[in-house]
């Protein structure tokens, strides 16, 4: 037994973590740096995508304020293009829940945690997804970094959330994600729980580089961790990956 409060409060990230589209996500951003003339087969292009790789999980448009600095204008036109391209995706493949996500959602419910997503996409992708997906009556709250003033790896929208679904204390939050971004705000923000998922975009080494509490292996571990049948304060997941 710890000392640790009892988790009321889980925020999920979306793209890797609880839905499966990181490689429509990266073909987005591929396809909107090329309307910016940074072409695949090219030195730009690979530098390109290895800053995309690397900030992976933060707001969109400051991954592409990170690609052209001081061009706000091309940062906003690429990220214009980056949702088009986003969204067209959506309408041609749909979206589909990693296995095990609907069953923690539920699992999360029963014991009476609530539930918020937390994303890098515009409030208008955002809303998109969880139609698309139908979690609009799913989860407690869905937050995007203009809801909160900064994103990841910022704490900003865990804190949002404490306040708004009015929880006491930030040791009563576990955080779950699939990038080195998600384990910063989560640390920084205080969670007991900080889980990196080795579903998504970045290795076990780069989660647990942010902060990570612990390692799992898919959203379907998460239940557990955060109900007490797998200890918090357990060491770290050791995984082959």
């Amino acid at each position: 037994m710890t000392g640790d409060p009892p988790i009321r409060l889980a925020c999920l990230d979306l793209a890797g973590t609880t839905i499966g589209d990181t490689s429509m996500v990266e073909r987005a951003f591929a396809e909107a740096i090329a309307t910016q003339g940074i072409v695949p087969g090219t030195g730009a292009y690979a530098r390109a995508m290895v800053h995309v790789h690397r900030s992976r999980g933060c707001p969109k448009i400051e991954v592409f304020r990170g690609l052209f600095p001081g061009n706000e204008a091309q940062a906003q036109a690429a990220n214009l293009t980056f949702e088009r391209s986003y969204e067209g995706a959506i309408d041609r493949a749909g979206l589909s829940p990693v296995p095990g996500t609907l069953e923690a959602l539920d699992a999360l419910r029963a014991a009476e945690v609530k539930t918020c997503i937390i994303s890098g996409f515009s409030r208008r992708t955002l809303s998109r997804v969880l139609a698309t997906i139908g979690w609009t009556g799913k989860v407690d709250l869905a937050l995007c970094p203009e809801d909160a003033g900064r994103g990841r790896p910022w704490p900003d929208m865990v804190l949002t959330a404490v306040l708004r679904l009015g929880i006491d204390d930030v040791r009563q939050v576990a955080v779950v994600g699939d990038s080195e971004s998600d384990m910063l705000c989560g640390s920084r923000a205080g969670a007991s729980i900080v889980a990196g998922v080795l579903t998504g975009v970045h290795s076990r080494e780069r989660l647990l580089k942010g902060g990570a509490t612990r390692i799992i292996d898919s959203i379907a571990d998460f239940p557990a961790l955060v109900l007490g049948s797998t200890p918090a304060s357990a060491p770290v997941t050791t995984t082959s990956r």
